[in-house]
């Protein structure tokens, strides 16, 4: 088969697309012909060797699959052509992908697989982020940060389905138009200096409940300038490549707290199996609709890469294999 290799060059540039062998299928593992694959802000921190998960090179990239099963174990739940998604550890930027059998889904018939490949990360982050992680309720108010990104869109609408106030912010007037159409009721624009009082003042000088940040950095920091009495901060990602160093005393102070969102397959199957199903709910009735970019394909994998890294992307990008 062919697929994208991450070389001794760390990086985008040391991408290369090669022919690979899949290697041989396990017991716990189904062969899946991969249709559509989806990016992650994590792939480009594995390529670089600075995501706390760190293959042994060369390796694959890619976290996020949909497709048919080509073979399954014995005894397996799972047959020759289901439809399935997955996140996967990496390996997913390749004709075929090996994946946990714990760890699929099946697609439901009215769900396509580019559309498929947009949930298995982002969606069901924020749905632990908000179901899990803390318990948003219909009459707070959440901030979330990068809106119109693969995670903060999907943070967006499902903060919305369950009835809360959503603040968005974004780096642009075109991404918080993206933010506004999929459910953000006050946009703020980040790059002004200014954005930490436009989130109080649209809060009354109170502060917003919880706090959903996938950037870190100083904008992690200021954020805690917007917390309310009693909220939450939820640690999503550090998607600015800082890492932000909370003050523990402006914790103290407002009675407040950081949480951080993180998921495993061999540690949470059973509560991934409870989001997933909320989530299909949602998706039924229209409350989620996932954003998705079909500007690259297989072979554009290093472009779509800068592309995500110079945040220049809306919603999940999604590669058709």
């Amino acid at each position: 088969m062919q697929g994208w290799r991450s070389s001794k060059v760390l990086g985008v540039d040391g991408l290369e697309f090669v022919d690979l062998d899949l290697g041989s299928a396990s017991d716990q593992h189904l062969v899946v012909d991969v249709k559509a694959a989806a990016l992650n802000f994590s792939d480009l921190l594995m390529s670089e060797d600075r995501y706390q998960v760190r293959p042994p090179r060369p390796f694959t990239p890619g976290q996020e699959i949909a497709g048919t099963v080509l073979s399954v174990p014995q005894g397996s739940r799972w047959k020759v052509g289901d439809r399935v998604a997955s996140k996967i550890p990496w390996g997913g930027f390749a004709e075929q992908a090996l994946v946990p059998c714990g760890s699929a889904f099946l697609i439901p018939k009215n769900i396509s697989f580019e559309l498929a490949a947009a949930l298995p990360v982002t969606y069901t982050t924020s749905m632990i982020a908000f179901f899990d992680s803390t318990k948003l309720q219909a009459d707070q108010t959440v901030l979330i940060h990068a809106a119109a990104g693969g995670v903060g869109l999907a943070a967006v609408e499902i903060a919305k389905a369950i009835g809360a106030r959503v603040i968005a912010t974004a780096s642009s007037s075109h991404k918080l138009d993206i933010a506004r159409e999929h459910g953000a009721d006050i946009c703020i624009n980040y790059t002004d200096e200014n954005w930490v009082q436009m989130v109080k003042d649209a809060t009354d000088g109170l502060g917003t409940d919880v706090i959903y940040d996938p950037v870190g950095g100083e904008i992690g920091l200021k954020s805690l300038r917007c917390l309310a009495r009693n909220g939450v901060i939820l640690v999503v990602g550090f998607a600015s490549g800082t890492i932000t160093e909370i003050p523990a005393n402006r914790l103290m102070l407002k009675r407040a707290s950081a949480k951080g969102v993180y998921w495993h397959h061999d540690h949470d199957a059973d509560l991934i199996k409870e989001m997933m199903s909320k989530m299909f709910v949602m998706l039924e009735k229209g409350l989620l609709k996932p954003l998705v970019d079909r500007r690259f394909n297989f072979a554009q994998l290093p472009d779509a890469m800068r592309a995500l890294q110079n945040r220049d992307t809306t919603g999940k990008v999604v590669l058709a294999i």
